[in-house]
C-alpha cells in the first residue's frame, strides 16, 4: 500500500492524486502487471487465444460452442465441492484486489462504494443498469450467432441437479466482484495514479473486458466493450462499484438460470452447438 506522501488521502474515484515518485510509479506498474498476470489479464489472453483457434478450425465459429460452467467431475459430491472451491478461490483473489487498495486510516470497501451504506439506492440502480445493458446484449447476442459471429454460448448444464441454482448463484456473484473489483475499482484507481486520463481508462478498461470474453466470439467482445463503456461511465459519475456488482451479478444468475428455459424456447439460438469448444476461464 502506498504512503501518504506518494497519494493523496482520498474519498472516492475523482479524488485520487497523481504519484510522482519515480521508484513509487516503478513499484505500481509492476503491481498492476503482477495482478492483471494473474487474474483478468492472464484469462483475457486465454480468451484471444481461444477465438484464434476456434477461427482456425474447419468447423465454422457460429456451429462451435463453449460452456461457462462445466461439471469438474462425474459423481456429485465431488463435482459440487470442486465447483464450491472454484468459487472461494475465485473470491480470494477479489480480496487480494481489495487488500491492495487499502491504505491506513481508510476503508477500501467504503472508498470504491463497496459497501451497504447505500445499498436501497444501489440496488435501484443496478437493477435498472441490469435492465439497459441485458435486453440489448441478448439482441446482440442472438444476431451474433444468426450471423455465425459467436459460439453457442451453454451458461449452465441442461441436465440441472438440486444443486445447480445455488452454485451458479454464487458462479454469479464471483463473476460481478471479479469483474467489477478488478475492471472498475482497481484499474481505476490505480491508473488514475500513473496520470491517466479518465476516459482513457474508461477505453482501455473496457477494451480489456472485450479481450477477456473474446472466447464468445465477436460479438461477445463488441457488446462486453459498450458494456465497459456504460459501466466505466457509471463508476466515474456515480463513484461507487456496488451499483456495478449488483447488475452483473443480476445479469448473469439470469443467463445462467434460465438458460435451460432458452434453449427450450429458441433451440436454434441457445442450444448446443455439435462441436464443444471448452471455456479457457471461468468468465462470464
Amino acid at each position: 500500500m502506498w504512503q501518504s506522501d506518494k497519494v493523496s488521502t482520498v474519498s472516492g474515484p475523482s479524488d485520487v492524486r497523481f504519484v510522482t515518485d519515480p521508484a513509487a510509479r516503478t513499484r505500481l506498474r509492476w503491481e498492476i502487471g503482477i495482478v492483471l498476470a494473474v487474474t483478468v489479464g492472464q484469462s483475457a489472453l486465454y480468451s484471444v487465444l481461444s477465438l484464434v483457434r476456434a477461427s482456425l478450425r474447419t468447423t465454422p465459429i457460429g456451429q462451435q460452442q463453449t460452456q461457462l460452467n462445466p461439471n469438474r467431475d462425474a459423481e456429485i459430491l465431488w463435482n459440487v465441492l470442486y465447483q464450491f472451491l472454484g468459487v472461494f478461490f475465485g473470491l480470494a483473489l477479489v480480496a487480494l484486489v481489495v487488500y491492495l487498495l487499502w491504505e491506513p486510516g481508510q476503508n477500501a470497501l467504503r472508498r470504491v462504494g463497496l459497501d451497504f451504506s447505500r445499498f436501497g439506492g444501489d440496488l435501484g440502480r443496478g437493477i435498472l443498469l441490469a435492465a439497459a445493458i441485458g435486453v440489448p446484449g441478448l439482441g446482440l447476442y442472438a444476431i451474433s450467432r444468426v450471423l455465425g459471429l459467436n459460439v453457442a454460448v451453454v451458461a449452465s448444464p441442461l441436465d440441472a441437479a438440486w444443486w445447480t441454482v445455488p452454485l451458479l448463484v454464487l458462479a454469479a456473484l464471483r463473476a460481478g466482484l471479479t469483474e467489477e473489483v478488478i475492471f472498475i475499482a482497481y484499474l481505476f484507481d490505480r491508473l488514475r495514479r500513473l496520470g491517466w486520463s479518465w476516459w482513457a481508462i474508461i477505453l482501455s478498461t473496457a477494451a480489456l473486458r472485450g479481450a477477456y470474453h473474446a472466447y464468445q466470439g465477436v460479438g461477445a467482445i463488441v457488446g462486453n466493450f459498450v458494456m465497459g463503456l456504460v459501466f466505466g461511465w457509471c463508476y466515474r459519475r456515480w463513484g461507487r462499484v456496488m451499483p456495478l456488482v449488483v447488475a452483473h451479478t443480476l445479469l448473469d444468475i439470469v443467463a445462467f438460470v434460465g438458460y435451460p428455459l432458452a434453449a427450450g424456447l429458441w433451440p436454434d439460438v441457445f442450444a448446443p452447438a455439435p462441436s464443444p469448444t471448452p471455456s479457457p476461464s471461468s468468465s462470464s
